[in-house]
C-alpha cells in the first residue's frame, strides 16, 4: 500500500468540521493523516493539566474510517506556560541576542528544562495511545534544524564543552586538534572554551567545524531522548522524524541511522522549470540514507506560503510532483496540509481541501491523485541498488563552506553535487549518494564531487573500490581536524590519484579557463602528474599546458570544475558500462524495481520510444514503440517480464 495524506490540524478547527473531514478523507483514498505536530499547548494548556479528550476523539475517527495516524510527540512547539516559567530555555544569538516566543521551535537544544519536559511529553503521549489501533507511526519533533538550529547561550556554550572534552579527553587534545598556537588561542582548561560567538575577526575554522558537529549531535540528542522514552513503551511502533530534503545543518547519514523509516519533506518551487532535478537528488539521498524505501511526509498540493512569490502548481503539476517522488523510491505521498488554515503564518499555504472547498481545481487533483496511488500499489516496498554513486560526506561539507578561511567562497557542495547529478538525469541513469566509508561493492562508477576532508578510513574505501572512480578538485585537503595534510593535496589520495597539488588557482565570477575537455569555470589547480596519465590539459593563460585532467588505472582526477562535464561524462558511463533510458530534455526517466516512470516536466506533448513494452499502470493499457506523452503528464510502466 502506498501512503496518501498530509498534517491533519483539528484543534484548528471546531469540531462540526471533523465529520466533513473524515468524509472527504475517505472519498479522496486518505490512508493516513499526520495529527498534534504543533498541539503541546492544546494537550497541556497547563503544566499537568492534561486535555486529551479531543485527540481520543479524532484518533477514534480515524480508525472509524480505515485512516492510520502518524502521530506527532507534539514537541515542536513547547507552550507559553513553559517559555514563561522558563525563559533561559529560548534560544540565543551569535550576536547575543535571546529570541522571543511566537513562532515555533522555541528551545535552545541544550536545554535541560525543554528535553526532560519533552521526553515527559513522549513518554505520556506513549502510555495513553499505546494500544490504540489508530496509532501506526510516532513522528518526533518536526523539521529539526527550521528556524533552531544552534543557540549560544551559557546553557549550549557547557553543553558544547562537555562534548569537546568527550572527543579530545585533555585540554591538549583540543588544542592540538585546533591548531590553537595559530593567533595566540591556547587554552589551558576547557573552561575557557565558547561556541564560536561573532568575534572581531574571522573564527578559527577548527572550532566551526567542531560547532557544526556539535549542532547537529545536540539535536540528534533532542531526538534520541524522546524514541528512548517511545521505545519504553511502544517498542514496536517505528519512529520518523521528518528530513528537510539535502540540509546543510544535520549529518543525515548519522540521523537517519537513528530512525526507523527516513521522512522527507520536499517544496520543489513551481516557478523554477528546472526545480525537478534539484529535488529528484535530494530524493536520492533520502532512498540511500537507509537503503531501502523511504516516505515523502509533507509536500505542497500547490503554492507555499514562505517564498517572497508563492507561485501556486499549474494543472497536473502537483499529481506529476507526486509520482516523481515515488520514482525516487518514496512509499506514499503526504502533503502538507489536509484542510487549509483560515489563520497564521500558513493561512495562504495550499492544502489537498483548498479554502474553496470540493468545487475546486485543487479538490480535484486531490481526488485524482488518490486513484493514482491506488492503481500504483504494486511499487510499494521495492528497492534495488544503482549502477552509480555520488559521494557525500557532512564533515567536508561543513569544513569546504567555512567562512573567510578558503582559497574561495565559490566552491558550493550542492552545486558540485548537481554538475554530475544533472547529466546522470537526463540520461535516464538511477543514482546512489553514499557516505565516504561506505563498501561500494555493486557500484560500477562512483563519483566524489568534492571530499575536501579525507580521513585515512575514506581513502581507504575509496581505493578498495574496483569501478570507475571520479575524484572532483580540491579534494584531500584536509583530514579530520581541518589540518592540511602533509605534504598537500590530495593528501591519502595521492597514490590513489597519482598526482600532487602545488597550487589552488580558483576563478573569479565570470572567468574561464580553456581545456582541451572544454572550458573551466570556478575553480583550477597546478597540480603534477607524478603517477597518472594526462587525459586533458590546461589552454592558455598561466597553466598552460598542465595537467587538468588525469587517469591512474580506473580512477580520473578533475582539478577543476568543468563548465560542461556532460562529454567526460559519456566517456566514462561508457568505460564504466552504464547506461540509461534516452529521452527529450525535461523528460525524466526513472527505473524502480521492474517499473519505469516515465515523467514529463515541460508544457509540451514530448514523444519517446520505450526501451522495453509494457503495461501502463496508471490507465491499465499495454505501451510500446514510440509513444506520446502530454504536457505534465506520465506513464508508469509494469515492465514485460515483472508481476
Amino acid at each position: 500500500m502506498l501512503r496518501f495524506g498530509g498534517d491533519y490540524n483539528p484543534e484548528q478547527w471546531p469540531e462540526e468540521v471533523w465529520a466533513e473531514d473524515l468524509r472527504l478523507m475517505s472519498e479522496a483514498g486518505v490512508n493516513m493523516a499526520t495529527v498534534a505536530v504543533f498541539a503541546w499547548s492544546r494537550l497541556e494548556p497547563e503544566q499537568g493539566a492534561w486535555d486529551f479528550a479531543w485527540l481520543d476523539r479524532i484518533l477514534d475517527l480515524l480508525h472509524e474510517h480505515g485512516i492510520d495516524a502518524d502521530l506527532a510527540t507534539a514537541t515542536a512547539t513547547p507552550p507559553p506556560w513553559l517559555v514563561r516559567a522558563h525563559p533561559e530555555m529560548m534560544p540565543v544569538t551569535a550576536d547575543g541576542v535571546r529570541l522571543e516566543f511566537g513562532s515555533r521551535q522555541g528551545y535552545c537544544p541544550s536545554s535541560p528544562v525543554y528535553r526532560t519536559h519533552a521526553v515527559r511529553l513522549a513518554r505520556t503521549l506513549a502510555t495513553r495511545y499505546a494500544s490504540h489501533p489508530a496509532l501506526k507511526m510516532w513522528h518526533i519533533g518536526n523539521e529539526y534544524a527550521d528556524h533552531t538550529l544552534e543557540c549560544f547561550c551559557e546553557v549550549s556554550a557547557a553543553h558544547f564543552r562537555t562534548w569537546l572534552e568527550a572527543r579530545y579527553g585533555t585540554i591538549g587534545g583540543l588544542n592540538a586538534a585546533w591548531g590553537t598556537s595559530c593567533w595566540g588561542q591556547l587554552y589551558t582548561g576547557f573552561d575557557q572554551v565558547e561556541p564560536p560567538r561573532t568575534a572581531p575577526g574571522p573564527v578559527n575554522p577548527a572550532q566551526l567545524l567542531d560547532w557544526r558537529r556539535f549542532c547537529s549531535d545536540a539535536l540528534l540528542e533532542l531526538f534520541e531522548a524522546e524514541k528512548a522514552a517511545l521505545r519504553e513503551v511502544t517498542p514496536d511502533i517505528p519512529v520518523t522524524t521528518n528530513f528537510m530534503s539535502i540540509l546543510h545543518g544535520l549529518d543525515y547519514w548519522k540521523w537517519a541511522a537513528a530512525e526507523d523509516l527516513v521522512t522527507d519533506d520536499a517544496y520543489p518551487d513551481p516557478a523554477d522549470p528546472e526545480s525537478h532535478v534539484a529535488i529528484a537528488l535530494s530524493y536520492d539521498l533520502m532512498r540511500s540514507l537507509k537503503r531501502q524505501p523511504w516516505l515523502l511526509l509533507e509536500s505542497s498540493p500547490s503554492a507555499v506560503s514562505w517564498r517572497a512569490v508563492n507561485a501556486p502548481k499549474p494543472p497536473g503539476m502537483m499529481r506529476l510532483h507526486s509520482l516523481q517522488a515515488l520514482a525516487h523510491g518514496s512509499d506514499g505521498v503526504m502533503f502538507f496540509q489536509w484542510r487549509q488554515a483560515r489563520f497564521g503564518p500558513e493561512k495562504f499555504h495550499s492544502a489537498l481541501l483548498p479554502h474553496g472547498g470540493t468545487a475546486t481545481r485543487g479538490w480535484q487533483e486531490t481526488l485524482q491523485l488518490g486513484r493514482d496511488l491506488k492503481a500504483l500499489a504494486e511499487v510499494a516496498g521495492s528497492y534495488e541498488q544503482a549502477q552509480v554513486a555520488l559521494v557525500l560526506d557532512w564533515d567536508s561539507w561543513w569544513g569546504l563552506e567555512a567562512p573567510e578561511s578558503m582559497p574561495s567562497d565559490r566552491l558550493k557542495l550542492k552545486e558540485l553535487l548537481l554538475d554530475w547529478y544533472r547529466p546522470l538525469h537526463a540520461r535516464g541513469i538511477a543514482v546512489d549518494l553514499a557516505p565516504p566509508g561506505r563498501d561500494l561493492t555493486g557500484y560500477r562508477l562512483v563519483i566524489v564531487p568534492n571530499l575536501y576532508l579525507c580521513t585515512e578510513e575514506s581513502a581507504k574505501a575509496l581505493s578498495a573500490f574496483d569501478g570507475e572512480l571520479v575524484v572532483g578538485p580540491f579534494s584531500g585537503v584536509v583530514d579530520a581536524a581541518d589540518q592540511v595534510h602533509p605534504g598537500g593535496a590530495p593528501g591519502p589520495l595521492r597514490d590513489l590519484l597519482g598526482v600532487t597539488v602545488e597550487e589552488f588557482w580558483p576563478l573569479h565570477d565570470g572567468v574561464t579557463q580553456a581545456t582541451t575537455a572544454g572550458a573551466a569555470r570556478t575553480w583550477t589547480e597546478w597540480i603534477h602528474a607524478t603517477d597518472a596519465e594526462v587525459v586533458a590539459r590546461y589552454r592558455g593563460g598561466e597553466l598552460d599546458g598542465r595537467p587538468a585532467i588525469t587517469r591512474k588505472g580506473g580512477v580520473t582526477y578533475l582539478s577543476c570544475r568543468l563548465d560542461d562535464p556532460a562529454p567526460f561524462l559519456d566517456t566514462v558511463l561508457a568505460r564504466a558500462d552504464v547506461h540509461g533510458v534516452e529521452v527529450p530534455r525535461g523528460v525524466e526517466a526513472v527505473r524502480r524495481a521492474g517499473h519505469l516512470f516515465l515523467l514529463n516536466h515541460t508544457t509540451d506533448p514530448q514523444r519517446i520510444t520505450l526501451p522495453q513494452a509494457g503495461t501502463d499502470l496508471l490507465t491499465a493499457t499495454s505501451r510500446q514503440g514510440e509513444i506520446e506523452l502530454a504536457p505534465r503528464d506520465a506513464v508508469v510502466l509494469r515492465l514485460e517480464g515483472r508481476k
